[in-house]
């Protein structure tokens, strides 16, 4: 976007103005109800609303978003498609909704952007006759995407700890470093379940399973908005189930798939975590695009579950409805169609909600009650947030007490660089505690863990293209791959330890030689000769595979880098095929944003390590795992094919979607959904199946015991999968409905004891309702998808039974640590 202001809001003082009067001939209206506190967020943004010109009210339905680029260089789709020139002078007067990515994109010391943010807010505030700032929204999928910032695992890895609380702390502690600068809105998470594992985005998911993915994305909805941060729920709905996994591409499924797969997760936040914004879906589905979907953003979203936040558009999306679907033949078009659905607010910049909505509504082809209705929602957020409280201050808690924060004639911005720290001491602890709880162990013969002194090779010979990359660890929007790469030679802003770092560190007695061996996706092989010549005078090799994060085609993984199949990039099957060939034991790392088929490796590698974009924490976590300083505790969020063509597939295939006589192409997994070793074991017995008979609004109740019978403290994961054998319409052969982690030391034990409610059960059935259905089940207590360790049948009785959204989610959990004495063996 080119904005006519340069840096005018890094130059003009908070608190000031820049001369320039609020809407000529108006009242000023800087008192008045919507001023107090003690009223009802409601109360005060109807207060407001009738004393608002059209003008104004329209004004709060769009962001601005300063500092873009018009010229190519964009961190966002067709954003140089659809820029365009706004002279903020002439918006300011008005008011403004949204400031979109103050610190998200352009490298800025944090200080540095908190100051500048202060004082655009104040001159924002001081232009309008209400005094209102805008509300300022960031990207945080893997922590706060800001220069500096720390950089967590991405989201497929939260889904591989299978630790929703521990998913909740971390979003605690990124709304909080994002609260303290003036950021208000956080545009995650995302919640789009995996059908396609070729689509680029996978890294930005938490799994291919509905019921993981709507537990992790509530907790850390829970602990972004504990912070007072408005989360956003992305992208609704249905955008990870494009055609050939291709990005923006439509989307064909039926509604009974939309409705129990994809729209779970959803549903799920929206009653558990108390979120306060959705943002719409790029893709069409059976032809209709989210942004124009009123039963989807209205009837369901709304008048069904009950939400009452705001809708935003997912960026540029609006825009969409005329120059990539074709249901608009204009931008005034595009932004009726929009608003009617149910479209709040306009991102990241005015092209739609502007001038078009404006004429529109002069020809009476808009209603002006459907603005009213989304700008009192933004208003409510703006008074949830003290946006329109009297003693609103642009100051972010960051900068208090900082002499320059009060922008004082003749401050200088550069006094404050570096007195933010958005990457602390206990914000690395938490990333490093996320990334080795997601590290999964796919195979191991017994080579690892490389216990010093006993297991530790004497030279190690690290090789591969991720082997020596610091930014291996980051996913498609970590600040130093999304933004950073467009400015060479600027700083990473935090510390990225490569894997030869971290193994150098991790094991100080052994010798330790790299090689790149080849590029990540690039043709040459001209490396191989150097790798094997190292492998064959070493004693173990780490081979380091998978990914490099980007945009658009500049990566492997990530926003619009899709794959034609789930082959290794590259030439790197070829290398690792060529290692296993030269007799020296492989363990393969692999630093990925999505599953990659392994070929010979799942057979003959000594061990494969599975990480999915770590963090900036992530190789120290994943070396402290190799050398047994940490267990293994990671499970599976996505299934890992065993050949890279049979796509799609996902391991909540219905019978006809498995191994069968009549195809060719098998899609069974390698390793399937929630696979993930130890290196340690677990005995699962004694299954008493206390209530196996229940009405279809019953529930059951079933315990067993899980014990430690390994040598060494572990975590195993409990998983629950429910089969149903015979329905009245086609269902997956299995899908997880409940899960517990538990952490055992040697020989310990746990009686764990489940309540599953019937409710459980329910799908959509014929008729397009959700329905409970009598008949005989099967409640497979598993350490995976592919493998049930016990099962319980239990029946339903009764009527079928039509459920809604107040249905139960969960089962419910008890474990109890037993206090018999470690069986002999242990130490």
């Amino acid at each position: 976007m080119t904005v006519n202001s340069d840096n005018a809001a890094a130059r003009t003082p908070a608190g000031a103005t820049d001369g320039r009067a609020p809407v000529a001939g108006a009242t000023d209206h800087r008192d008045g109800p919507w001023r107090d506190p003690g009223l009802a967020p409601e109360d005060r943004a109807d207060a407001l609303i009738a004393v608002m010109t059209l003008q104004e009210k329209i004004s709060q339905l769009f962001g601005v978003w300063a500092g873009a680029s018009d010229e190519g260089a964009e961190v966002a789709p067709f954003q140089h498609d659809m820029e365009e020139a706004v002279v903020l002078d002439d918006l300011l007067p008005h008011g403004l909704g949204q400031l979109t990515r103050p610190f998200g994109t352009a490298p800025v010391d944090p200080a540095v952007g908190a100051l500048s943010l202060a004082r655009t807010q104040a001159r924002i505030a001081a232009a309008n006759r209400f005094g209102i700032p805008a509300l300022a929204h960031e990207e945080c999928l893997a922590g706060f995407a800001t220069w500096g910032a720390t950089a967590y695992p991405v989201p497929l890895s939260w889904g591989a700890t299978f630790h929703p609380e521990l998913i909740g702390e971390m979003a605690t502690s990124i709304g909080r470093d994002m609260r303290s600068v003036g950021v208000h809105q956080g545009l995650a998470p995302v919640l789009d379940v995996v059908r396609d594992a070729r689509w680029g985005r996978v890294e930005e998911t938490i799994g291919e399973d509905p019921y993981l993915v709507g537990t992790v994305a509530t907790a850390y909805v829970r602990g972004l908005e504990s912070a007072g941060i408005v989360a956003t729920l992305k992208h609704f709905a249905g955008y990870s189930a494009s055609r050939a996994g291709r990005n923006l591409a439509p989307v064909g499924m039926g509604a009974r798939e939309r409705a129990d797969i994809i729209l779970t997760p959803f549903e799920m936040a929206v009653r558990d975590s108390g979120v306060r914004s959705v943002m719409h879906a790029y893709t069409d589905t059976d032809g209709i695009p989210s942004a124009a979907d009123r039963p989807l953003l209205t009837g369901l979203l709304r008048d069904t579950w009950g939400f009452d936040g705001t809708v935003v558009a997912d960026y540029f999306g609006i825009a969409f409805l005329k120059t990539l679907h074709g249901v608009a033949g204009t931008f005034g078009e595009a932004a009726s169609a929009a608003l009617g659905a149910g479209v709040d607010v306009e991102l990241p910049t005015v092209k739609t909600f502007g001038r078009p909505l404006t004429d529109a509504i002069a020809q009476g082809l808009v209603p002006e009650a459907l603005v009213d209705r989304a700008v009192r929602r933004v208003l409510i957020q703006k008074a949830q947030l003290g946006l329109l409280d009297a003693d609103w201050a642009p100051v972010p808690a960051a900068l208090v007490g900082a002499e320059e924060a009060n922008g004082s004639a003749g401050g200088d911005p550069e006094a404050l660089r570096g007195t933010v720290r958005l990457d602390s001491d206990e914000n690395r602890a938490l990333a490093r505690r996320i990334a080795e709880q997601a590290v999964v162990l796919l195979r191991n013969d017994g080579t690892l863990p490389l216990v010093a002194g006993t297991g530790a090779p004497a030279r190690i010979a690290l090789i591969g293209p991720n082997a020596d990359a610091p930014t291996a660890v980051l996913g498609c929007y970590a600040f130093p791959v999304h933004v950073g790469g467009q400015h060479p030679g600027t700083p990473l802003g935090v510390e990225l330890p490569t894997l030869r770092e971290a193994c150098e560190a991790e094991f100080p007695d052994c010798e330790i030689v790299t090689a790149r061996g080849s590029d990540i996706d690039g043709p040459a092989t001209d490396g191989f000769g150097e790798a094997v010549d190292l492998a064959r005078s070493a004693d173990l090799v780490i081979l380091a595979l998978g990914d490099r994060a980007g945009l658009f085609g500049r990566g492997t993984s990530g926003e619009g880098c899709d794959a034609e199949d789930l082959a290794l990039p590259g030439v790197q099957q070829q290398l690792l095929d060529t290692l296993l060939d030269a007799g020296t034991p492989v363990v393969v790392v692999l630093l990925a944003g999505r599953p990659y088929a392994l070929g010979r490796a799942v057979e003959e590698a000594a061990a494969v390590v599975q990480s999915f974009f770590p963090g900036e924490e992530g190789t120290t976590a994943i070396a402290s795992v190799l050398s047994g300083r940490t267990g293994p505790s990671g499970r599976l969020p996505v299934s890992v094919p065993r050949h890279p063509g049979s796509q799609p597939s996902t391991y909540l295939a219905a019978r006809l979607g498995r191994s069968s006589d009549v195809s060719s192409v098998d899609p069974t997994p390698a390793f399937g959904f929630g696979h993930g070793l130890t290196y340690t074991a677990f005995e699962w017995s004694d299954l008493v199946v206390e209530r196996g008979r229940a009405s279809t609004d019953g529930e059951f109740t079933l315990s067993c015991t899980i014990r430690n019978t390994g040598a060494r403290e572990g975590t195993e994961v409990v998983q629950l999968y429910l089969h149903d054998p015979v329905a009245s319409v086609v269902q997956p052969v299995q899908r997880l409905i409940g899960y517990v982690r538990l952490d055992l030391d040697a020989g310990r034990a746990a009686r764990v004891r489940v309540t599953v409610p019937a409710d459980l059960s329910s799908f959509t059935g014929r008729e397009g309702r959700r329905i409970v259905e009598p008949g005989d089940l099967e409640l497979r207590l598993s350490a995976s998808s592919t493998d049930a360790r016990l099962t319980a049948r239990v029946t339903l009785t009764g009527p079928v039974r039509t459920v809604d959204h107040t249905r139960r989610l969960h089962m419910s959990v008890q474990t109890e640590v037993l206090k018999d004495a470690p069986r002999s063996g242990a130490p």
